[in-house]
């Protein structure tokens, strides 16, 4: 049952601008991290005394590190299209949720310290000097933002909010003030090899779990390996996949995949986890760290090719970032795109009629597709401009009799967060979390009183995780929430056809 927090009604039509609510959110934060998790990651352990000149002086390495950053702060022109295209702004209403105004936090530090005018004459130039009150503004807003960059599609000068979060964020965790949610996350994959802690002992056991409950059901053995030396494929999965719902159903599809197209595949001990937190708190270095434990993985075992699973983020990461942070992949077979998408594998095998299916399998669904930011607006699939879009669509009207799309101002390149990306998805942030839901679950009422639809198809651990926790608050079911290869391995008929 949902707790307290109001929601409005859904009506399925496009969202209002919401009356103006200054403050609404500003004291609305999340926990700070402890100093181990901090000097863990090469951070100091708590903040450090002159913390406002290491402030300015990292904010100075980034923007001469990163031309685009210091493009972002001189070219805005306050013209105000990003304004109502923010999720949490159209949830909440406070006004520094609005991309301009969040950007403003930085850029007002940025011009009394990196521009003659705001030097001279910082009133006239809304310049302003890093203080605790300036720090507790970051604190609080730079972590209400998602990172999703829907602002940046609809900005004329293509300004990102993204990174310039990230930036604050990485500011911040150079003078000690770090976020618990991810700088402990962080921690855990580098020493443990995934997100949620699991040890490789309880990672067999839950890949034998999964084995055995799917050979019950189906009467057909289909192996879900782990640390087999020689394997075509490595499997890297978000650790979500190994003991959740609807993600472990999304990492049993994967092995029926893998099982029909007869290609040997493995999950990995040492780097079972495919999410990369780096990115969210901006810091390139331990984004490296964590992806580094990917390469040597592939390495150590022996594969041909890597293929990973469903992760919006983490796609990013890897679509974008794998090449130079960990290239080159010069010891796979090049025949294969690395990283190839679990969709783009799936979606080649249906293409090619290499496995069976049976769409009436999910004849009590009418699907719609949840686009995840990072997917949608970072990232692309296939050989093909859009191909992230379409191939996640053809496979579920491959697998599924009824389909149906949300509006198309809520969709593709325009989609709306879940609400829960950037490494917000944490209790404490909960009130945000579900108001910064609400675009995506009145597109959802829409066509759930229209169509009917009962099932939305995602292939992003954290939507999956945020969507199961916060539509109960807008009065729709969580069993909503689905995987794409949840939905495949419904259809999949074992043995049917053995595609190689």
């Amino acid at each position: 049952m949902a707790g307290k927090i109001e929601t409005p009604p859904l009506t399925g039509d496009k969202l209002p601008i919401p009356p103006v609510s200054p403050g609404a959110m500003a004291n609305l934060s999340p926990n700070r991290a402890a100093e181990g998790h901090n000097t863990f990651l090469n951070f100091p352990g708590v903040r450090v005394g002159d913390w406002k000149e290491k402030a300015v002086e990292k904010m100075g390495d980034l923007l001469d590190k990163y031309k685009s950053l210091r493009v972002f702060m001189d070219i805005c022109v306050k013209c105000g299209s990003c304004t109502d295209k923010c999720h949490y702004f159209l949830g909440t209403g406070d006004p520094n949720n609005m991309p301009v105004a969040r950007q403003e936090l930085m850029r007002k530090v940025y011009r009394k310290e990196f521009t003659l005018g705001g030097k001279l004459f910082p009133g006239l130039s809304r310049a302003e000097e890093m203080s605790e009150d300036v720090l507790a503004q970051w604190w609080s807003y730079y972590h209400q933002c998602s990172q999703c960059r829907r602002c940046s599609v609809y900005c004329p000068y293509g300004i990102d909010t993204a990174e310039i979060s990230m930036a604050a964020r990485e500011i911040m965790d150079s003078v000690g003030v770090g976020q618990k949610y991810c700088n402990e996350i962080l921690g855990k994959v580098l020493e443990i090899g995934n997100n949620l802690g699991i040890n490789p002992h309880a990672l067999a056991n839950t890949l034998e779990f999964v084995e055995e409950e799917q050979e019950e059901e189906s009467q057909v053995k289909v192996r879900y390996p782990m640390d087999e030396s020689g394997a075509d494929v490595l499997l890297i999965a978000p650790s979500a996949d190994f003991f959740s719902s609807p993600h472990i159903e999304g990492f049993t599809g994967y092995g029926k995949i893998f099982h029909e197209a007869g290609v040997s595949w493995t999950v990995s001990s040492y780097a079972s986890e495919f999410a990369n937190f780096g990115m969210f708190i901006g810091s390139y270095d331990t984004m490296r760290r964590v992806a580094e434990r990917i390469r040597e993985a592939a390495h150590d075992l022996k594969v041909k090719r890597i293929v990973v699973g469903e992760c919006g983020h983490a796609w990013r990461v890897g679509y974008s970032f794998w090449n130079t942070l960990i290239g080159p992949f010069d010891f796979l077979d090049p025949s294969y795109r690395t990283p190839t998408h679990i969709c783009e594998f799936t979606w080649d095998l249906i293409q090619r009629d290499g496995v069976k299916l049976d769409k009436s399998a999910n004849d009590e669904r009418v699907v719609t597709f949840h686009d995840s930011c990072n997917v949608s607006r970072a990232s692309r699939m296939g050989d093909m401009p859009g191909g992230q879009y379409d191939i996640p669509r053809n496979i579920i009207k491959a697998v599924c009799n009824h389909f149906v799309d949300m509006d198309e101002e809520t969709i593709k390149e325009a989609t709306y967060c879940c609400g829960g990306g950037g490494g917000l998805l944490t209790d404490e942030l909960m009130d945000l979390r579900v108001k910064g839901a609400l675009p995506r679950a009145n597109a959802l009422h829409g066509v759930m009183e229209s169509h009917g639809v009962n099932t939305m198809a995602m292939i992003c651990a954290i939507c999956k995780a945020q969507f199961t926790k916060v539509l109960p608050y807008y009065h729709i079911p969580m069993d909503m929430v689905a995987s794409v290869h949840q939905l495949v391995s419904s259809a999949v008929v074992l043995g049917g056809k053995k595609g190689v």
